[in-house]
């Protein structure tokens, strides 16, 4: 079968440099102008990421097919949004590629205690142990989404290098802007992080083709990255182990992370199967007024993970 053809959604009234991520007004949309024949043509997903934009959410979505790097599915994936712990990866990068060079010592042992503690999540605050050396707290940070661990990365990396590295990877769109704190003051940057599905999907399709940075970089990052044990979003439609699915018995490869904060769901990775390869990223900005509005959102994450099983299998 041939590479499908592209398929566009859904323009909203935000502009390119939005990071409020809620929306209340109804937003105006765009039909597909093409869609792609058959099980490949992600209509589902278009059909449920436009009910939420009816809604009043916002919405990017990008695909982009790994051999072929045609952008099957795309949806106002230029606008700039909030995307949470998703905005940890570049931060990933940053530490790989230190570690690899040398500057940074992956064994080096990091005090909890030295770090701004976060409350309201994490793997680390609920362990004995006081003090973990620096590869540790990127399993942490990659694998659980650990807060303090990430937070105590980006202590010891810095704000200006994740912004240089950030820059080097071409990415203008997407940007660390803080570390992860239990409440947001008026001081504070609005967000933790902000960024594209464009440049997030090009993230992670450069990652798992070793050139983000070299190939020991990439491949230490997507390591990293394949311990992550969310997969209750675009993964729960791919029927993989949470806690062991690096080496999955059917020869299914992934890699993802995922970012929540209120109102805000994101995640990025990719899925390869006999048929196919793709990287993704969904980002859903919404106005979390009910667990329906939240679960409203999660099932538009599921629905495109259906469809990217059914493209790539």
């Amino acid at each position: 079968m041939g590479a499908p053809e592209p398929v566009e959604g859904f323009r909203h009234s935000s502009s390119s440099d939005s990071s409020s991520g809620r929306r209340s007004q109804r937003a105006t949309r765009r039909l597909p102008r093409r869609a792609a024949i058959g099980r490949r043509s992600f209509t589902s997903t278009l059909r449920s990421l436009e009910t939420l934009a009816d809604a009043g959410a916002q919405v990017s979505v990008h695909v982009v097919d790994l051999d072929s790097h045609v952008h099957v599915l795309s949806g106002d994936d230029h606008v700039t949004m909030p995307i949470a712990g998703l905005g940890v990866v570049p931060l990933l990068v940053e530490v790989a590629a230190a570690f690899e060079a040398g500057t940074l010592d992956p064994l080096e042992i990091v005090e909890r205690t030295a770090t701004e503690q976060v409350l309201t999540s994490g793997v680390w605050r609920h362990l004995h142990a006081p003090a973990l050396p620096l590869e540790d707290l990127a399993v942490l940070a990659a694998a659980a989404g650990d807060p303090i661990a990430a937070n105590a990365l980006l202590q010891k990396v810095g704000h200006d290098r994740v912004r240089e590295r950030i820059e080097s990877l071409g990415l203008r769109r997407t940007a660390l802007l803080d570390r992860f704190r239990d409440q947001r003051g008026p001081d504070d940057a609005p967000h933790v992080a902000v960024g594209s599905s464009r440049e997030l999907a090009g993230l992670f399709s450069a990652l798992v083709n070793s050139q983000v940075v070299d190939a020991a970089v990439s491949a230490q990052v997507s390591e990293w990255l394949s311990l992550n044990q969310d997969l209750s979003l675009v993964a729960a439609s791919t029927g993989l182990d949470p806690f062991a699915h690096d080496h999955d018995a059917h020869g299914l490869l992934f890699i993802n992370k995922t970012g929540r904060d209120r109102g805000v769901r994101a995640e990025a990775g990719v899925l390869a199967g006999p048929r196919a390869g793709v990287a993704y990223s969904l980002i859903v900005c919404f106005d979390d007024l009910s667990i329906a509005h939240r679960l409203r959102a999660h099932d538009a994450f599921r629905v495109l993970g259906v469809e990217l099983m059914e493209y790539t299998h």
